[in-house]
């Protein structure tokens, strides 16, 4: 009999130190994450679909909380135009768009409960104007995805990491972002219950981080 206790302990140890040594998941603190961007240029305008999910209230306090699913559209027009936009996507959702004085562009944004991939048809109307053309995300076969580039940040950022842990609990927040410019990249914030963010710039296929900032957002 003793024999048997023996034997069933010994083979529960190897579940106990899994268990013990799991990596802590730091994806429940995401309070922003930007997985997607779909881009299209014209000689009229350039149009950009963010695809996010963000928490609310939208506050730095180092506190995540319950995010919902939103698409965010901008568009940039070549030249000035008066006009109101309306904007359509894959004929199933769209309304009017805002004009932003202090970017000079338009905006839009709605909940959504499933982001697009890999492309979207729009229809934008102005005037008596109609133009219909495909945007398509930016990302490719080797993008990683947000979870890969918190990991990535959370790896080069242990020592940080470690102390906003207390007693095993972690206590911050993450903003995730893609990014396009002449590339794809990934901003990650990691920030404290005080409001002092570390942003790291990180490249979109490697996870290796290009640049480090201190900043506080109090």
């Amino acid at each position: 009999m003793k024999k048997s206790i023996f034997a069933i302990s010994l083979l529960s140890l190897p579940l106990i130190f899994a268990t013990g040594c799991a990596e802590y998941d730091y994806t429940q603190h995401l309070s922003e994450a930007r997985s997607d961007i779909f881009r299209a240029e014209t000689d009229e305008f350039t149009f950009t679909l963010f695809c996010v999910e963000r928490e609310y209230p939208y506050l730095a306090d180092g506190i995540a909380c319950d995010k919902t699913s939103r698409v965010e559209i901008v568009l940039a027009p070549v030249q000035p135009i008066t006009e109101d936009f309306t904007v359509n996507i894959d004929g199933a959702y769209g309304g009017d768009m805002s004009f932003r004085n202090t970017s000079g562009d338009y905006f839009y944004s709605q909940s959504i409960e499933t982001f697009p991939v890999s492309s979207v048809s729009v229809t934008l109307n102005w005037g008596e104007e109609v133009r219909e053309f495909t945007a398509t995300s930016v990302k490719n076969e080797n993008t990683i995805s947000v979870q890969g580039a918190l990991s990535a940040a959370t790896n080069a950022e242990k020592e940080l990491l470690s102390a906003m842990t207390q007693n095993g609990e972690f206590y911050g927040e993450f903003y995730v972002r893609l990014l396009r410019r002449d590339k794809n990249y990934y901003y990650v914030g990691i920030i404290d219950k005080t409001g002092k963010t570390v942003s790291l710039l990180l490249d979109a296929e490697s996870g290796e981080v290009l640049a480090r900032r201190e900043s506080d957002l109090r």
